[in-house]
């Protein structure tokens, strides 16, 4: 080729616009935005009745003026991973988000069970759309998105499948008691799931191994993660499970969500329980979901 012909093309390419391209990591998991001196992010701490008692409960409040979505991030059994890098990512986006400890755990009012913090998780979606509630943080009532991360997924999907207004669905290596129910038939999996209570019940005011085994052996059909999932409908749902925690739950339970809803996204990554080596790729899951059911300016 000529050497004339070799400038032309590199003429060429240097008039050429480049493709702009999407960031590999999303900026909020990564970069602070520019500080807003009129509507500072914050933090507030406070209690949420509950039942017989009450939720310790956080919200991350973002900054800027107008409504804000806002995600209620609900942490697991017993809570040890409560995801809060999650929470600052979310925050980062331009999102409001919740957090609590169920009545019973980690010092909040009351005694812990799975159907109180089931009753618990709902309570905080209803306490996200009171009116005082709403005016105070400025909450975008109709994007609204609950998260849930193992005993939390489960948590997520009872009370999202129960609230029509939630406008996504988010689980992070979410737990099916129904198939923890069903390893009990087992002798490992009877060994397996006494070894899991036992490690989890000191935070845990009220709760034994026999009280909480009962109470998801004695209602099946509630205590069921696929038809919750089924219930929820063809509302946007993300399920990221754990090949080396329960990921084979995610599976199953991704299988029943999409026979109601082909849309659902399941992936299984090849990490731990926790995501202990994938905290980064899971924040940028969560606020690219979150900016998929209502973009921000973040």
């Amino acid at each position: 080729m000529k050497m004339s012909g070799i400038i032309s093309m590199a003429a060429l390419a240097l008039a050429t616009p480049a493709i702009a391209r999407e960031p590999a990591i999303h900026p909020a998991v990564t970069t602070d935005p520019a500080p807003d001196a009129a509507n500072p992010a914050r933090m507030d701490a406070f209690v949420i009745p509950s039942g017989e008692g009450a939720m310790n409960a956080v919200m991350y409040v973002s900054a800027g003026s107008g409504v804000h979505p806002t995600l209620l991030l609900l942490h697991g059994f017993p809570g040890n991973e409560q995801n809060l890098d999650l929470a600052q990512a979310a925050r980062r986006a331009g999102w409001n988000v919740l957090t609590l400890h169920y009545r019973g755990s980690w010092g909040s009012p009351g005694i812990f069970s799975f159907i109180n913090a089931a009753e618990d998780a709902f309570n905080a979606l209803l306490f996200l759309e009171e009116a005082s509630t709403v005016a105070k943080y400025r909450i975008d009532t109709s994007a609204i998105v609950v998260a849930g991360h193992s005993m939390g997924g489960f948590m997520a999907a009872e009370a999202a499948a129960a609230e029509p207004r939630v406008a996504g669905l988010f689980l992070i290596d979410p737990w099916d008691p129904a198939q923890t129910v069903a390893a009990l038939a087992t002798p490992q999996g009877e060994a397996g799931w006494k070894a899991e209570v036992a490690g989890d019940l000191p935070p845990l005011a009220g709760a034994s191994y026999e009280s909480l085994t009962a109470e998801i052996k004695g209602d099946t059909q509630r205590f069921d993660l696929g038809r919750k999932l089924v219930g929820y409908g063809r509302r946007p749902l993300t399920i990221i499970g754990a090949e080396r925690g329960i990921g084979a739950m995610a599976r199953k339970v991704g299988a029943d969500a999409q026979s109601a809803n082909p849309n659902t996204r399941l992936m299984v990554w090849p990490t731990d329980h926790s995501f202990s080596d994938k905290r980064i790729a899971l924040a940028d899951a969560l606020v690219r979901f979150l900016a998929g059911v209502a973009p921000t300016l973040r």
